[in-house]
């Protein structure tokens, strides 16, 4: 066999692509891995709830596992407001300070820093 003609895939393409294509692609690939979002049972509910009234009153961080609609993701957070009618939870990002939110229905776990 001839091994001068050996094809490497999109390696050999990496060294002409700037590295915002190389992430895009990265991304790409894995949203093509999606992970499903699991049903929480009722005592994990209760237990996130609990971590999150806990939060909210004294001030404490928290990382947030989140599914964003094709797989987990984890998020370091303050608290600053939930809404229950919504479903919501809204805080401050520990590393960017940007305000986020997320659903509660999205959360996986949730554990104090």
């Amino acid at each position: 066999m001839d091994h001068r003609n050996h094809d490497r895939g999109t390696i050999k393409w990496t060294s002409l692509m700037l590295p915002e294509h190389v992430e895009l692609i990265k991304k790409q690939w894995k949203e093509d891995q999606r992970v499903e979002k699991g049903i929480i049972d009722e005592q994990k509910a209760v237990e996130i709830d609990f971590i999150l009234q806990r939060a909210l009153h004294d001030d404490l961080t928290v990382n947030v596992k989140v599914h964003n609609g094709f797989d987990y993701e984890n998020i370091r957070m303050k608290i600053t407001y939930m809404n229950k009618f919504e479903r919501k939870v809204f805080g401050k990002e520990e590393e960017s300070k940007e305000t986020t939110s997320c659903r509660l229905d999205d959360i996986g776990d949730i554990t104090i820093v």
